[in-house]
């Protein structure tokens, strides 16, 4: 199958067309009048790029597979005011003084807690910092590779405040810094457009948990909400971070997703991304590396039910030798649902003795439910070890058969086996109290009662 590639290839091709007027309506709305000094000229740049650009739509080799059609037909407006939710379920205990909380894209100091942190590390939101600290955080505030796919750019135009974690050379922080951003949906349909910036410098070592949700549960269908949301990492030589991704958006929300990281040589980076609900979902992983000898793992789950899509698309650039990635990316689909996996690893030429292994694993709870797949690896150099496939599977009746003979009622069996393959996944995230969380939630899904 011909690929379509930009330059970059781990960035989506962006075509310059001209102006979309839906896509222009959505950076009217992002746009705020005033924005500090430091942050004016990116905004500028970003929208100018927006204004010139379309939405994505299924002739396009990126996005054949979601369609956007039924986000065109919702005028969204941006909510800046400040909302009171409960977030006392929310609060993971072993973050319990390290959390950034925002609202509907608005940070929320009352229900923060950046206490008691370690020397070298620093954690707020963009806002608050001054002018001049802002400053040391240009060489890396939207200038990962893929900056200009269009719904970056959207991003990147409305920049108002933003998560930051930086970690100082050779600190090791214990503590997990929990960034939780909260979607409280009205009577008008809101777009939300969150913002993290991490950086682990040289020697660094931190562990992020990045966590968006409805506030009234994933279950929940009423409210219609777009999260349009980037986190860009930046990690220096040796240095490691730990990031989990968890997606749990209401049953009518869009969710738009962007993780850019950033390898210099000898760093590790691992994330653990999880999506479930919404009615539609995209997360674009994209790791760029640029040194030797990096370690890269990643691990997905997608669950989804009802006529949901969920979409990842990842892209791994192996730029130099001696470097390792590991990625295993499961789906659970239920009724009339669709998930789509997309997984690219590049391996040019300069990256000899490169081992890289991509496995999506596929399992339909529905003979209605649909999985499109497409592992990929683009490889020039000749001394390396690489591998992908693909399965697609639905839950065995022998398996529920064995279980009913001891015991247990079908549909018990079948929650059982779903559970199973999907704590292959939640059983590696760092944080206990989470795993706990998002077994429950995989019990609790419609999905996982499907005949």
């Amino acid at each position: 199958m011909t690929m379509q590639v930009s330059p970059n290839p781990v960035t989506e091709s962006t075509t310059l067309l001209d102006n979309d007027d839906y896509l222009i309506g959505l950076l009217s709305e992002v746009i705020l009048s005033k924005t500090a000094n430091s942050l004016l000229e990116l905004r500028q740049d970003a929208a100018a790029r927006v204004r010139h650009s379309t939405l994505p739509n299924t002739r396009n080799e990126e996005w054949r597979f979601t369609d956007l059609s039924a986000l065109r037909q919702v005028q969204f407006h941006l909510d800046r005011e400040l909302q009171s939710v409960d977030i006392s379920s929310l609060i993971l205990p072993e973050a319990v003084n390290s959390r950034l909380v925002f609202v509907n894209g608005v940070y929320t100091p009352d229900l923060s807690a950046v206490e008691d942190l370690p020397s070298g590390l620093v954690v707020g939101n963009l806002a608050g910092f001054s002018e001049s600290q802002q400053q040391n955080f240009q060489p890396y505030l939207a200038q990962a590779e893929g900056s200009q796919e269009v719904f970056t750019a959207l991003n990147t135009a409305g920049i108002s405040d933003a998560a930051v974690i930086w970690v100082e050379k050779n600190v090791i922080v214990e503590t997990p810094i929990h960034l939780l951003f909260v979607n409280s949906a009205g009577e008008k349909a809101t777009i939300s457009q969150p913002r993290c910036l991490v950086v682990a410098q040289s020697g660094a070592s931190v562990t992020v948990v990045e966590e968006f949700i409805n506030h009234r549960g994933a279950e929940d269908a009423e409210g219609v909400y777009f999260t349009n949301a980037v986190t860009e990492v930046w990690l220096g030589e040796n240095s490691q971070v730990n990031h989990t991704r968890v997606a749990r958006e209401g049953a009518e929300a869009f969710h738009i997703g962007k993780t850019a990281v950033t390898q210099a040589r000898d760093s590790r980076y691992t994330c653990h991304a999880l999506t479930f609900g919404g009615r539609l979902s995209r997360h674009n992983l994209e790791v760029w590396q640029t040194g030797e000898q990096t370690e890269t793992t990643l691990n997905g789950l997608t669950m989804i039910s009802e006529k949901q899509v969920g979409d990842t698309h990842s892209a791994i650039a192996l730029n130099h030798p001696h470097s390792t990635s590991k990625q295993l990316h499961k789906c659970i689909v239920g009724d009339r649902a669709h998930a789509v996996f997309n997984g690219k690893v590049f391996v040019p030429k300069p990256a000899q003795l490169t081992n890289a292994g991509q496995l999506n694993r596929n399992l339909l709870l529905s003979p209605k439910a649909r999985v499109d797949t497409k592992p990929q690896l683009e490889i020039t150099a000749d001394n390396v070890k690489c591998a992908h496939g693909a399965t697609v599977s639905q839950l065995e009746d022998d398996e529920i058969f064995y279980l009913q003979s001891r015991g247990i009622n079908e549909n018990d069996a079948r929650k059982l086996l779903i559970n199973a393959f999907a704590a292959e996944i939640i059983n590696q995230i760092p944080l206990q109290s989470l795993q706990e969380i998002l077994l429950n939630t995989v019990n609790s899904l419609k999905s996982a009662t499907n005949h």
